[in-house]
């Protein structure tokens, strides 16, 4: 019974570590209604930063952290001044496509500049993990679930109650209207490009902690993709359920079910939850209905 309680936690710790890159997802569609599918790029990036400032540079964590997010906002910035505002108020189609070509150019760059090399990320957090009892947690994913939480609350606040996020939600809704009222659609749209990928940074820095980092952990955008689908893309607290669902989920479909068919069913089974959801309800659990006049 510890274990399967054990499996349960793990799981859910992992689900929110899932939401909190999906929230990149989230933040980024709800200020231009794109879907960014470039999202896991963002992450390895982010976890290069992380990496040459503190391994090549020789800063400390203290110095290293701050000034690798604010790296990763200039290049989330850099990204949206280069490729998306040349594209306000064109099909949203088009935009998304932009989105896919980044995927494959971002990594493309990762690989010219760091090369396929397997490097040491930098301990974030610490390796010893937490004992409660007979169960063992590990200590970044535990960190990362608060994080997680916490980031939640706070853009939940901040595009349900102040102006800046209220103006986002507008220019996600209707670029020419959202001018017209005299919103900067391109401000909004960058803000939310440079948000992502800090977010996308908090992310690799929780993922990468004490481990390996190559080009190939950039799969964790396609992990998290199902959690942000399952709770609908202009949710951000329902990321927080669906990822702890989705984390529960995997984890005992991996230590249980795995096994005794020999296959690796819990790596898909969180796109199975995706599109039963999906089928129920198209917006995801708790994305928006839009009711369109004819």
């Amino acid at each position: 019974m510890v274990y399967f309680i054990n499996d349960i936690i793990t799981g859910a710790l992992i689900g929110l570590l899932y939401s909190l890159v999906a929230m990149g997802f989230v933040v980024i569609y709800r200020a231009s209604k794109v879907f960014n599918f470039a999202q896991g790029e963002l992450v390895i990036i982010g976890g290069f930063i992380v990496w040459y400032t503190t391994m090549q540079m020789g800063l400390s964590l203290w110095l290293s952290i701050p000034l690798s997010l604010v790296l990763a906002g200039l290049v989330g910035y850099a990204i949206e001044r280069v490729f998306l505002t040349k594209l306000i108020g064109e099909s949203v189609f088009s935009m998304v496509m932009v989105t896919v070509g980044l995927l494959i150019l971002l990594r493309g760059l990762v690989l010219l500049l760091f090369g396929p090399a397997v490097r040491p990320f930098p301990i974030i957090f610490p390796l010893k993990p937490l004992f409660l009892g007979d169960m063992l947690i590990t200590m970044n994913l535990l960190i990362g679930g608060i994080i997680t939480i916490v980031a939640a609350v706070a853009l939940s606040w901040f595009f349900n109650r102040t102006r800046s996020g209220l103006r986002m939600t507008a220019v996600a809704e209707d670029h020419v209207v959202a001018s017209s009222m005299g919103i900067s659609v391109k401000g909004s749209i960058a803000f939310a490009w440079v948000l992502g990928a800090i977010l996308s940074t908090i992310g690799a820095m929780i993922f990468l902690s004490g481990k390996s980092l190559t080009f190939l952990a950039s799969d964790i955008g396609f992990a998290a993709l199902p959690v942000a689908l399952f709770a609908g893309l202009e949710s951000i607290g329902g990321l927080i359920l669906a990822g702890v669902i989705i984390g529960i989920a995997q984890s005992l479909t991996t230590n249980y079910l795995d096994p005794m068919i020999g296959g690796s069913l819990g790596s898909v089974v969180p796109y199975i939850i995706m599109l039963a959801i999906l089928l129920i309800r198209p917006t995801g659990l708790f994305g928006w209905r839009t009711i369109e006049r004819v």
